[in-house]
């Protein structure tokens, strides 16, 4: 796989625990610890793309 094929992976998980957390906090049953969660995924692959793209840039 390629570095710009997995950051196009990366970013289309990234929308879609965008739209897991949007959907999470909509919802009046779903537990912070579930919603937190999300978002550390979430930021956990915003920073490895942005690893990605700065070992792109050298």
């Amino acid at each position: 796989m390629t570095i710009q094929a997995h950051l196009e992976s990366l970013q289309k998980k990234h929308g879609a625990l965008e739209d897991k957390l949007h959907d999470a906090l909509a919802s009046p049953s779903v537990d912070d610890r579930h919603i937190a969660e999300l978002k550390r995924l979430k930021l956990r692959l915003k920073d490895e793309m942005e690893r990605l793209r700065a070992s792109t840039r050298h």
